[in-house]
């Protein structure tokens, strides 16, 4: 099955967390908001980055990743 990832940017907090995990899939960029939010690169990740990517919502301070399977 293939990964789907999303992120609830409303509750994101720019902590970087995802990005030191799994830079392929996430990027902290500055936004309108004052503070760093997170990008999501690609939403559908090949499996080789299953790990990195559990990894990066693990890890998340704010629990803002959200993996699926399709």
């Amino acid at each position: 099955m293939a990964l789907k990832v999303s992120v609830d940017r409303e509750l994101c907090q720019g902590h970087s967390v995802c990005l030191g995990e799994c830079p392929e899939v996430f990027d902290v960029v500055e936004s309108d908001e004052g503070y760093p939010q997170v990008v999501v690169l690609q939403d559908a990740p090949p499996e080789a980055l299953r790990e990195k990517v559990l990894a990066a919502a693990q890890y998340c301070p704010n629990h803002v990743i959200t993996v699926s399977e399709e």
